[in-house]
């Protein structure tokens, strides 16, 4: 039985973002380039009802390759000794998208442009572009669609390998993330402008036993079957 499943949905909403947070998020550069992703998301947001063409820009742009960037070349990839686990166990147990999958789905944004350009009506979906300007837009709309199927995805894969209601607290947790990026993050350049490149994460405790426990009981989940 998956454990998440004994949850409420807004508890396991809190510990999959209390997760994401004491293993993801340990670099001070890194909670500051998500401060400035969640800012930037939430111009996105108020966009979206005004231009959704700027939306998908801001959001593609500054919003996702900041956050990124932060995971990629800033967020440390050696033991963890605060939750006593190896980069690779946490890569294994992650719920949203881990370093591998982010590579696909940024593959996939990079070479979108390619695809427009060789079918500028995108198998007849668009209205072909006549101008640079109308393939920006084009390409803007195109990168809306698939930021919502990357979302899409993930969620409904979840709910085979770990559960309905996993899949849809985590699509809710990456929704209401830019909010609660800013209320986390919002001292990160603080501590950073005074030299603290890593959190010292002094108010997580995490017994290695308990964790190792915790990340078995999360990669069977993952790889059993839905049933």
């Amino acid at each position: 039985m998956n454990a998440a499943a004994t949850l409420s949905f807004l508890d396991e909403l809190k510990e999959q973002r209390w997760d994401d947070h004491r293993l993801y998020h340990h670099s001070r550069i890194n909670q500051s380039l998500h401060l400035l992703s969640a800012l930037s998301f939430l111009t996105a947001y108020v966009l979206l009802a005004l231009h959704p063409g700027i939306a998908a820009l801001v959001g593609w742009f500054v919003a996702m390759w900041s956050r990124q960037i932060g995971h990629f070349f800033f967020e440390p990839k050696d033991y963890d000794a605060v939750n006593h686990l190896t980069h690779e166990r946490k890569e294994e147990i992650k719920v949203g998208y881990n370093l591998r999958r982010k590579i696909v789905l940024l593959t996939i944004w990079a070479l979108s442009p390619l695809v427009l350009l060789l079918d500028p009506t995108l198998g007849g979906l668009l209205d072909p572009h006549t101008d640079w300007g109308g393939f920006v837009d084009n390409l803007a709309l195109v990168w809306l669609v698939l930021g919502a199927a990357g979302l899409l995805f993930r969620t409904i894969q979840l709910f085979f390998i770990r559960s309905v209601q996993t899949g849809l607290v985590w699509c809710t947790k990456i929704l209401t993330d830019p909010f609660h990026d800013v209320q986390l993050y919002h001292k990160s350049p603080l501590h950073l402008l005074r030299g603290e490149l890593i959190d010292p994460m002094h108010h997580v405790h995490v017994d290695g036993a308990a964790a190792e426990q915790l990340a078995d009981d999360e990669a069977d989940e993952s790889l059993r079957p839905a049933g």
